[in-house]
C-alpha cells in the first residue's frame, strides 16, 4: 500500500513538473515574440513573468486549453516587425490572429512548417511581401486562412490545390498575378473562396469551381475575369453569396443561376453581360439583393423578378432594358429599394406599386415611362426617396404623397406632370430636396411650406406657378437654393427672405414679380447667385448688395430699376453682372466704366454712353457765373471744417485705440514650435479684413507679411459664447496639449506650424504661407491647364507621402478626417503639402476620443461610405478621401458635379472606365503620350476608393505604388543616393521620422 501510494505521488509530481516546465517554456516563447516586435501602443505590457505567476494564460490576447497556450489573438495592436515565427514552437497553438498590424517581411516555409497544430490563421491587413509560401497548404489541421490586404505577389502556387481541410480561403486585395487557377476546384471542403481585387491577368472563371459542392461564398470581384459565366456554377446548391462584379465578363446571364435556391446576394454589376435577364429569379426564395447594373443587358424585365418573397434590393441600371415595369413589382411584399434608372423602360407603372412593398427608395429616372404616379406608392409609410427624372409621367401629384412624412428626396424633373401641388406636400417635415422643374404645375406655393423645416433645395423652374411667394418661406432656416424661374409668380418679394442665413442661390428670373428689390439682406452672407431678371421690379438697386461677401453672379436685367449704379457693387468679385434693360442713370462706378462691362449696361438710356471715356458734358441750363462761385466757396469752407473735424476725431480715436491694443496684446500667450523672427504683436497687427485669403468651417485665414519679409498664414479659429465659457474650464489646456503634439510634426509634405497664439476667447495658428494656394482652387479654375501630368503626378506623390507620415510615423497615428483637394496646398514650386489636418476638430473632440464621433466630419464627395453609417474613423477613411483626390487629378472633375448626374466622381469613373475605357475619363488637358502612366495612377485611385475598407491599401502601399508608376522620377528628398526617411530600399520597412 505504501509503495503504491509513493508511486502515485511520484507520478503526480512528475506531471506537475512537466506542466510547470511546459508553462515556463511557453512563457519564454511568448517573451521572445514580444522582444522581436515593436509595441508602440504598449498592448503587451502584461507579457512578463511576475512573482508567483509564471503562467501566460492570463496575458493579453493569450488563451489556454488544458493548461497549454492554444490561442494567440493580437488583432489591431499596431505591432511592427517581421512574422514572429517563434509562435510555431507552441505545440498546441490552434488559433493565431495578427490581423490589422504592421507585420512585414515575407513568410518562411521553414517557420510555418512547425505550426502543425494551426487550424485558424489570420494575417490580413499587414505589410507582408513575397510569394505565398507552399508550407501553408501542408498544415494538416488548417481550416481557415486569411492573408487579405497584404502585398503578396506572384501567382497562386500549385500547392494551394492540396489543402487537406481548408474551409475558408481569402487572398483579397494583394498583388497576385497569373489568374484564378483550375486547381482550386480540388478543395472540396471549401465553404468560402475570396480572391477579389487582385491584378490577375485576364482569364475565365474555371469551370472546376463548380465541383466545390460545399461552397457558400464565391467572391471574385475585380479579378480581371473575361469570357462567359460558366453554366455549371448553377450546381453550387449551397451558395449564399455570388459576387462576380467589376470584371469584363460577357455573354448572357446563365439561366442555370436560378437553380441557386439558397442564394441571398448576387452581384453581377460592372461587366459587359448582354441579352435578357432569364426567367426564374422569382423562385429564389432567399434572394435579398440582386445587382446587375452597368452591363449591356436588354429586353424586358421578367415579371417574376419581383416575386421573390425576400427580395429587398433590385439594381438594374445603365443597361438596355426595354418594356415596362412588370405588374409583379407591385405584388412583391419585400422590395425595399428599386433602382432601374438609365434604361429604356416604357409603359406605365403598376397601379398598386408600393401597396404591399415597404419601399424606401424608387429610382426610375432616365427611361420612357408614362402614365400617372400610383397613389399607393407610399401606402406602407416608409418611402424616403422618389426619383422619376426625365420620363413622360403625366397627371398630378397624388394627394397621398402629402401624407408621406418619411420623404426626404423628391426629384420629378422633366416630365409632363400638371395641376396643383397638394397643400400638405409643401410642408413635409423631413423633405430636404424638392425638384419639380420642367413640368406644368400650376397654383401657388402654400404657406404650409413653413412646416418643411428641413428644406434645403427647392427647384420649381419652368412651370406655371402663380401668386405671391408666401412670407412663411422665411421660416426655412436650412434653405440653400430657391429656384423658381420661368413661372408666373407675382407680387413683391417677402421681407422674410432676408432672414435666410443659409441662402446660397436665389433665382426668380422671368416671373411677374414687382415692388422694390429686397433691402436689409445682411444675413445673406452665403449668397453666391442672385438672378431677378425679367420681372417688374422698380426703385433703386440696394447698395447693401455690394456688401455680400461671396456674391459672384448678379442679374437684375429686364426690370424697371431707376437711379444710379451703387458704387458699393465694386466690392463684389463678380463672374457675371447684368443690369441691362432698366432705367438706370448717372455716372458708372469707375470699375465698371470700361469697355469690358459694356454688355452689362445695355438698354439704359440714362447711363453715360462712352463707357471707356468721361461722361458727356451736360447740356442743361447754365448757372450764373457768380452763383457758381458762391456755391463753390460754401462747399470749400464746409469741406475744410469737415476735414479738420475728422482729423481731430481720428487723432483722439487712434490714441485711444492704440492704448486699448497695447492692453489687449498683453493678454496673448505665444507658444512657438520653431525659432521665430517675429512676435505675437506683429501677427495681431495683420488681422485685418483686407488680408483675409480664405474662410473655412473652422475659421478665417489671413495673409501676414512681417517686418523681416517673412510671409505667413494666420488661421483664426471660430469661437462662440459657449466656447468662451468652456474655456474657463478645460478647453485651454486641451488646446495647448493638442497643438503642442501637432507642433512636433516635421515633414516636408506637411504644412509647417510655426506657433500658436491664444487668449481667453480667441486662438490663432500661424502656418507657413503657400503662395500657389490650394490644389482644388487651382485645378478647378481657369488655370487648371497650368497643371500638366508631371506636376499632377508629383502633387499626388507628395500628398501621399505626407499622409503616410501621419498614419505610420506619428505616435499616436494622426487621422486627418478631411482629406480633400482644398486641404492640399502648393508652394512656390508646386510642391504639395497636407494642411488643416484636424487641429480645430481635435480641439472639439477633446475628451471624446478620436475613434468615434457624434456627427460626420468631412466634405461632400470625399466621405468614405462606411463613415456615413458607422461614424467610425480610422486611416481607411483618409485613404478613401485621398483616392477621390487622385481621381480629381486624373479627370479634372469635381467630386460632386451636376454633369455627373446622380453619381459622384467615384461611381462615375468606375462605370465609365468599365463601359468606355480609361481614355473617356482622362482630363482632355493632359498629354495623350502619358496615357499609360495616367492609367496606372487611376488604378491606384480606384483601389483607394473601394467601397469595402478592407480592400483599400495602406498609405505606405499607396506611396509604393505611386512611386512605381514613374520610377525614373526621383523624389526631391533623395539626395546623394539616400532615399526619403520613410521609404526603405526593400519596401518592407519604413523608418521613423518623428
Amino acid at each position: 500500500m505504501a509503495v503504491a501510494a509513493a508511486s502515485a505521488a511520484a507520478i503526480v509530481l512528475l506531471q506537475l513538473c512537466w506542466f510547470s516546465f511546459g508553462l515556463n517554456h511557453e512563457s519564454s516563447v511568448l517573451l521572445e515574440v514580444k522582444r522581436g516586435l515593436e509595441d508602440p501602443s504598449n498592448a503587451l505590457s502584461n507579457w512578463e513573468v511576475g512573482a508567483g505567476d509564471e503562467t501566460p494564460c492570463n496575458w493579453t490576447g493569450v488563451g489556454c486549453s488544458g493548461g497549454r497556450v492554444a490561442t494567440v489573438d493580437l488583432t489591431n495592436f499596431s505591432l511592427v516587425g517581421p512574422f514572429p515565427s517563434a509562435l510555431c514552437r507552441l505545440p498546441v497553438l490552434a488559433f493565431l490572429s495578427l490581423s490589422f498590424n504592421y507585420i512585414n517581411s515575407s513568410l518562411s516555409d521553414a517557420a510555418l512548417a512547425a505550426c502543425a497544430a494551426l487550424a485558424h490563421l489570420d494575417l490580413s491587413q499587414n505589410l507582408l511581401v513575397g510569394r505565398l509560401p507552399d508550407a501553408l497548404a501542408d498544415l494538416p489541421a488548417l481550416t481557415y486562412l486569411d492573408v487579405s490586404g497584404n502585398n503578396f505577389s506572384g501567382e497562386i502556387p500549385p500547392s494551394f490545390g492540396r489543402f487537406r481541410r481548408i474551409e475558408s480561403l481569402s487572398l483579397v486585395a494583394n498583388l497576385l498575378t497569373g489568374g484564378v487557377p483550375d486547381f482550386l476546384g480540388n478543395l472540396t471542403t471549401l465553404r468560402q473562396l475570396n480572391l477579389s481585387y487582385n491584378p490577375f491577368a485576364p482569364g475565365s472563371i474555371p469551370s472546376s469551381l463548380s465541383d466545390l459542392a460545399s461552397l457558400e461564398v464565391l467572391w471574385l470581384a475585380g479579378c480581371g475575369l473575361v469570357g462567359e459565366i460558366p453554366r455549371s456554377l448553377g450546381r453550387l446548391s449551397k451558395l449564399l453569396d455570388l459576387d462576380l462584379s467589376n470584371n469584363a465578363l460577357s455573354g448572357r446571364i446563365p439561366a442555370t443561376l436560378v437553380n441557386l435556391s439558397d442564394v441571398v446576394q448576387m452581384e453581377l454589376y460592372n461587366n459587359s453581360l448582354s441579352g435578357p435577364i432569364p426567367l426564374g429569379f422569382g423562385n429564389l426564395s432567399s434572394l435579398v439583393r440582386f445587382d446587375a447594373s452597368m452591363n449591356l443587358l436588354e429586353g424586358p424585365l421578367p415579371d417574376d423578378l419581383f416575386d421573390g418573397p425576400r427580395l429587398e434590393s433590385l439594381h438594374i441600371y445603365a443597361n438596355r432594358l426595354t418594356g415596362g415595369v412588370p405588374t409583379a413589382v407591385a405584388l412583391s411584399t419585400s422590395l425595399v429599394e428599386v433602382r432601374l434608372f438609365a434604361n429604356r423602360l416604357n409603359g406605365s407603372l403598376p397601379p398598386e406599386l408600393g401597396k404591399n412593398s415597404p419601399l424606401t427608395l424608387l429610382d426610375l429616372s432616365d427611361n420612357l415611362l408614362s402614365g400617372e404616379i400610383p397613389p399607393s406608392i407610399c401606402d406602407r409609410g416608409v418611402l424616403e426617396q422618389l426619383l422619376l427624372i426625365d420620363n413622360m409621367f403625366s397627371g398630378g401629384l397624388p394627394v397621398s404623397l402629402s401624407r408621406c412624412r418619411t420623404l426626404s428626396r423628391v426629384r420629378l424633373r422633366n416630365n409632363l406632370l400638371s395641376g396643383k401641388v397638394p397643400s400638405g406636400f409643401w410642408g413635409l417635415p423631413h423633405l430636404w430636396l424638392l425638384e419639380l422643374s420642367g413640368n406644368s404645375f400650376s397654383g401657388g406655393i402654400s404657406p404650409i411650406i413653413a412646416n418643411g423645416a428641413n428644406l434645403s433645395k427647392i427647384v420649381l423652374d419652368n412651370n406655371q406657378f402663380t401668386g405671391n411667394i408666401p412670407a412663411e418661406i422665411g421660416a426655412l432656416s436650412k434653405l440653400y437654393e430657391f429656384s423658381a424661374s420661368n413661372n408666373r409668380l407675382s407680387g413683391p418679394l417677402p421681407a422674410s427672405l432676408g432672414n435666410l442665413e443659409e441662402l446660397g442661390q436665389l433665382d426668380l428670373h422671368h416671373n411677374l414679380l414687382s415692388g422694390e428689390v429686397l433691402r436689409g439682406v445682411q444675413s445673406w452672407t452665403k449668397l453666391s447667385e442672385l438672378n431677378l431678371a425679367d420681372n417688374a421690379f422698380s426703385g433703386g438697386i440696394p447698395p447693401e448688395l455690394g456688401n455680400l461677401p461671396v456674391l459672384n453672379y448678379l442679374d437684375l436685367s429686364g426690370n424697371n430699376l431707376t437711379g444710379e449704379v451703387p458704387i458699393q457693387l465694386q466690392n463684389l468679385k463678380l463672374n457675371e453682372l447684368n443690369l441691362s434693360n432698366n432705367d438706370l442713370s448717372g455716372a458708372l462706378p469707375p470699375l465698371f466704366a470700361r469697355e469690358a462691362y459694356r454688355d452689362s449696361f445695355l438698354g439704359n438710356p440714362g447711363l453715360c454712353k462712352d463707357i471707356s471715356g468721361l461722361c458727356p458734358v451736360s447740356h442743361g441750363r447754365r448757372y450764373h457765373h457768380s452763383s457758381v462761385w458762391l456755391l463753390r466757396s460754401i462747399f470749400i469752407t464746409a469741406s475744410l471744417i469737415f476735414v479738420v473735424g475728422v482729423a481731430w476725431f481720428s487723432w483722439r480715436y487712434l490714441k485711444y485705440h492704440k492704448k486699448k491694443q497695447v492692453m489687449e496684446k498683453s493678454k496673448w500667450t505665444l507658444t512657438s514650435f520653431h525659432k521665430l523672427g517675429f512676435s505675437e504683436f506683429e501677427i495681431l497687427d495683420c488681422l485685418d479684413e483686407d488680408n483675409v485669403i480664405g474662410r473655412g468651417g473652422s475659421g478665417k485665414v489671413y495673409k501676414a507679411i512681417l517686418s523681416d519679409g517673412e510671409t505667413v498664414a494666420v488661421k483664426k479659429l471660430w469661437g462662440s459664447s459657449k466656447d468662451v465659457e468652456n474655456a474657463k474650464q478645460s478647453d485651454d489646456d486641451g488646446f495647448e496639449a493638442e497643438v503642442a503634439t501637432l507642433g512636433k510634426i516635421r515633414h516636408k509634405n506637411i504644412v509647417k506650424l510655426w506657433c500658436c497664439c491664444s487668449q481667453r476667447d480667441c486662438k490663432l495658428l500661424v502656418y507657413e504661407y503657400m503662395p500657389n494656394g490650394s490644389l482644388g482652387d487651382l485645378l478647378h479654375s481657369s488655370k487648371g491647364g497650368l497643371l500638366d501630368w508631371a506636376m499632377r503626378y508629383k502633387i499626388a506623390l507628395d500628398a501621399a507621402e505626407g499622409l503616410a507620415y501621419l498614419h505610420h510615423d506619428c505616435m499616436p497615428p494622426i487621422v486627418h478626417r478631411d482629406v480633400k483637394s482644398n486641404n492640399i496646398l502648393l508652394d512656390g514650386e508646386y510642391g504639395a503639402k497636407v494642411a488643416d489636418f484636424g487641429v480645430a476638430k481635435a480641439v472639439e473632440m477633446i475628451g471624446k476620443g478620436p475613434k468615434s464621433m457624434s456627427m460626420i466630419a468631412g466634405s461632400c464627395g470625399y466621405i468614405a461610405p462606411e463613415y456615413a453609417y458607422t461614424l467610425r474613423v480610422n486611416e481607411k477613411s483618409d485613404i478613401y478621401s485621398f483616392g477621390v483626390v487622385i481621381l480629381e487629378l486624373v479627370t479634372g472633375k469635381l467630386p460632386v458635379d451636376p454633369e455627373l448626374g446622380e453619381k459622384d466622381l467615384v461611381r462615375w469613373v468606375s462605370s465609365s472606365v468599365d463601359q468606355k475605357g480609361v481614355e473617356f475619363v482622362i482630363d482632355p488637358k493632359l498629354e495623350v503620350s502619358r496615357k499609360e502612366e495616367i492609367g496606372k495612377v487611376l488604378r491606384v485611385g480606384l483601389l483607394c476608393t473601394s467601397s469595402l475598407p478592407i480592400n483599400r491599401p495602406s498609405m505606405r502601399r499607396v506611396v509604393k505604388m505611386l512611386r512605381e508608376v514613374c520610377p525614373e522620377i526621383k523624389h526631391k528628398s533623395e539626395k546623394d543616393g539616400k532615399l526619403s526617411p520613410y521609404y526603405s530600399e526593400d519596401n518592407s520597412d519604413f523608418g521613423n521620422n518623428v
